[in-house]
This record gives structure tokens, C-alpha cells and sequence, in this order.
């Protein structure tokens, strides 16, 4: 990992990617520990985790944070899929906000759930009836 002080700021690492918003890296930052907090004891050493496990925390993140509004919210980032979300950790690898194992690889992430089903974004709200 790269020292704090040389660390760019999540807003420049954004700015310089140009695909997502910093909202998105800030979130995956969230989701990583939310994700390892689930997974391991607080005292334990090693808390690797791997893509498919912070793909399906992010998604119980999400859900729990916005409920049925979470597909609306990841697709105004530009998250469109779990790819989206290795694209997000591999930025932050690269840039030092994160680290990565030699057998990590950024096809762990690759359609781990298919966002549709997942977020119900086929979801129609039916406006109530008027009473009378």
C-alpha cells in the first residue's frame, strides 16, 4: 500500500477516472468494511476477502441502506454490475486505498448476480386508488 501522505484523495481518483462519481469509490470503501466486519471476528489477522464476497456485501449494503431504491442509486454512479464494482476496487488498489493479493484478479467480480433481479429494477409503483 502507498504511504497515507502520498495517498490521492478518493475525489481526484474520481476526477481522473471519470467513470464514477466519488460517492461510488466511498461506497465500496463502506462496503469493504461492512463486508469484513460480517465475515470475520474483530482479533483476526487475516480478513482477506475475496471479490465475490465484497460483491455480495455491497449488494446486502445497499439493500439495507436504500431498499428498493438501491438499483436507482448504483445506476445514478454508473454501477450498472458486479464488473463495475472490481473496476472501483482495482482503481483504489492502483491508487493505494486498497490492497490485493498476487491471486486476485479483477475477473472475481465479473457477473457475480445480475443487478435487474437483484435490485427489482423491473419494480413499477402503482399509484393508490382514490378513495371515495
Amino acid at each position: 500500500m502507498v504511504e497515507p501522505e502520498s495517498l490521492k484523495s478518493l475525489e481526484d481518483l474520481a476526477r481522473e477516472n471519470g467513470r464514477y462519481p466519488v460517492d461510488a469509490y466511498n461506497f465500496v470503501r463502506e462496503g469493504l468494511k461492512y463486508t469484513v466486519q460480517k465475515l470475520h471476528q474483530a482479533n483476526q489477522t487475516d480478513q482477506h476477502i475475496t471479490g465475490r464476497d465484497l460483491c455480495l456485501g455491497l449488494r446486502d449494503l445497499a439493500i439495507k441502506r436504500w431498499g428498493l431504491l438501491a438499483g436507482l442509486v448504483l445506476k445514478h454512479w454508473n454501477i450498472q454490475g458486479t464488473m463495475d464494482f472490481g473496476r472501483i476496487v482495482f482503481a483504489m488498489v492502483d491508487a493505494g486505498w486498497m490492497a490485493k493479493r498476487d491471486e486476485d484478479r479483477i475477473d472475481d467480480f465479473l457477473d457475480i448476480y445480475d443487478f435487474r433481479t437483484t435490485f427489482n429494477q423491473d419494480l413499477t409503483l402503482e399509484p393508490e386508488s382514490k378513495k371515495q
